[in-house]
Parts: structure tokens; sequence; C-alpha cells
């Protein structure tokens, strides 16, 4: 095995955390200053802000003028379970499913909803397959896996002419990947990924085949008060509007205009997708040449730019058994922790072992470019390490 000496340069943010998400380049708490805080959520500067928050994000997202879009409870998790349970039982459900988090929106069709959904769940690296999806049903789907570094390459696959509705989990892919719109009638996200905002709150974007949904279909379970998009037949628009639905921190309001405000002066979505694809390109670079890391995303077509997920392809590594694998991927993380070079780069928990990278666009890609050369170094220590106590 080569030997590699201690890197001289340091990530000068360490932070590769895939939520919450490193801050965007020059935060600090003084960002913040201006927070409408102590202060009614439904007071008129509070309510100002809010509306802000979300002219930002359609701004910036490029939002077609008759999508609506609001901030809800619960994060992203919250918010695609509002879709669910409000959208889905008007017609056949499709879910789609390549890591933790479509699993859990498996689990909430089969289990909770029990609708008997046409289930298509592919390993961790992999995608289901795309051509068999049947669009006359609602389909499920996370653009981005987080927890699997897998993305959806583009929407070729969803037709224009589609009967049921899509809902997209993006809550990785919003701000850091194109998303096509027109395709799409329900999107999800939370600003503690690609927007390194704080966690708690949510947002939904709803095309108008979504609204017309709400207001001609009446779902045959109960539908909690978090969850109700509707009254009296209609479409709640105060959740799309600034009413929110339940007490909403200003603070993280207040930290979404901010970092939006940010991306709106570096260029818009253009330069934020430019950021997190140039630390692809570094990672896919580095890859190249070590011999012990590799992509988990079997396609490079399919190889997200946010959650960069590793794994460890040496031979002495894949020749361990599980509970080993899973002892080295933990030790490797720990070390590169001690090292202050990287924290929370762990894979996660139900992922193969390995580590994780968020990349997202408030990462700087010459922080990305000084960790790589960590990793090499601390997983041929901890190796040397494990074999000579074998």
């Amino acid at each position: 095995m080569t030997t590699y000496a201690k890197p001289a340069t340091r990530p000068v943010m360490p932070y590769f955390s895939s939520g919450p998400t490193k801050k965007r380049p020059g935060w600090s708490p003084a960002s913040l200053n201006d927070a409408c805080i102590s202060r009614s959520h439904r007071s008129k500067p509070a309510t100002s802000k809010i509306k802000e928050a979300m002219k930002l994000a359609r701004e910036v997202l490029g939002l077609p003028v008759d999508y609506r879009i609001g901030i809800v409870p619960g994060s992203d998790t919250g918010a695609v379970e509002m879709a669910m349970w409000s959208l889905l039982g008007a017609r056949g459900v499709e879910v789609l499913a390549w890591e933790a988090f479509g699993k859990d929106w498996v689990t909430d069709a089969v289990s909770q909803l029990k609708i008997d959904p046409i289930t298509r769940v592919a390993p961790y690296g992999q995608l289901p397959d795309l051509g068999a999806v049947d669009f006359n049903n609602d389909v499920i789907f996370t653009w981005n896996g987080t927890a699997a570094g897998v993305k959806l390459p583009n929407g070729d696959w969803i037709p224009d002419d589609r009967a049921g509705l899509t809902i997209a989990d993006s809550t990785s892919a919003c701000f850091a990947m194109e998303l096509p719109w027109h395709k799409l009638d329900v999107v999800t996200f939370s600003f503690q990924k690609s927007l390194g905002g704080e966690g708690g709150h949510g947002v939904l974007i709803l095309s108008p085949r979504a609204v017309e949904r709400l207001e001609t279909h009446t779902p045959p379970w109960p539908v909690p008060k978090l969850f109700r998009l509707t009254s009296k037949g209609k479409l709640n628009e105060g959740i799309f509007s600034a009413s929110t639905i339940n007490t909403p921190s200003m603070l993280v309001i207040e930290d979404a205009i901010d970092t939006l405000g940010w991306a709106k002066s570096i260029g818009g979505l253009p330069a934020l997708i430019a950021r997190s694809e140039a630390s692809l390109a570094v990672v896919k670079a580095w890859v190249e040449t070590t011999p012990y890391f590799g992509f988990l995303a079997e396609d490079p077509a399919t190889i997200s730019n946010t959650g960069i997920t590793l794994s460890i392809i040496d031979p002495w590594f894949v020749g361990l058994d599980d509970a080993e694998k899973v002892a080295i991927a933990a030790r490797l993380d720990q070390r590169l922790q001690d090292e202050g070079v990287a924290m929370d780069a762990a894979s996660y928990r139900d992922a193969p072992p390995g580590l994780r990278i968020w990349a997202g666009p408030t990462v700087e890609p010459s922080d990305i470019e000084a960790l790589l050369p960590w990793l090499d170094w601390a997983y041929v220590e901890i190796r040397q390490v494990a074999s000579a106590a074998a």
C-alpha cells in the first residue's frame, strides 16, 4: 500500500454535513439582525418577511407564474407528507425509491395510507426502471437521493400529457439542479439543504394541476390540521400568501432571506448550480486517481452534485465482513473530525458504509479540493493500524 504524507493544506471551512448544511460564504449571526422577532407571525412586519422569503425563492428557482409556493411545518418531510395526505386517493399510485427517504414515502403509502401502491425500489447506487412507470397513476419520487448520492439525470422520462400527478421530493435538488417545472406538479424542499438554512420548516410548491386535484378530490382518510391544504373545498390560499398553518421561526425566515439575497447577488440559479458542479468536478478528477474510493452511484449520469456519496472500493475493505466495514468507515469519519478537516462526513446510517460529502452551492469548491487528500491519508493510516492488529 502506498504511504501518503499528511496533507499540508486544510479546508478553510470543514463543514460537509448533508443537513443542516454549511452557511453561505461570509455568513455571521449579524446576518439575522433584521429578523422580525418578538412580534406575532401574523403582524404586518412578519408577514411581509414571509412574503419576501417566498418571493425571493420563486425568483431564484424560476418558478412559473401560476405555481404556488408557501412555507409549511415539518421540514421537507412535512411538505411531502402534506402533499401525500391531501392529494392521493383519486387514482392509482406509484412510489419510486432508491434510498432511505424514498423508502419512507413507500412506508407512508403502504402502511399508513394503505393505498396499495405500485412500488419500484432499487438498491443504493441505482435507479428503478423509469421506463416502466405508468403516468396514469400519481407518481412519488425523490429527485436527488440524499442518502445515496444518486439523482435523476433529467425529466425526459416524465410525459407532458400525463394523467396523474408527479410529486417530487426535491429537498437536495432545489437551488443546485435544473428542475423541469412543467413536468412536476408538487415539489418540496427545506431551507437546511442547498441554502444552508436552519431546520424545522419546509416549502411546498404546487402546479395548477395539483391545485385542481385539491379542489375536486376529498381524501378518504382523516387529514390532520397540519396537513390541510383546503378549506370548504377550495385551496387555502393563505398558506401561499404568508398566513402559515402554524407559527414559523422568524429567525429561519430572516436566514432564508439573507441567503437568497446572496444567491441573487452572485448570479442566481445558474451561479448556484455552477458552484455545486465545480465541486463535483473536483471529486470526479480525484476519483480517477485514488485507488481507495469510488462513487456509490453506478451510472455516471446519476452522480449527485450535492450529496456526493463515496464507497470504499479498496479490495482489502471489500473483503471485510459487514460489521468490520461499518467500524472502519466510522473510524475514518472520526479521524477526519479529529483532524478538523471534515465535520459530519459519515455516510447516512442506512446506506452502505463510506463517506458522504455535501457539495451544495454554499460550499467552496476549494474546500472540497483541500479535503480530498485527507481522505486517502486517513484511510491508509486506519488500514495500516487495522491490518497490524489483525
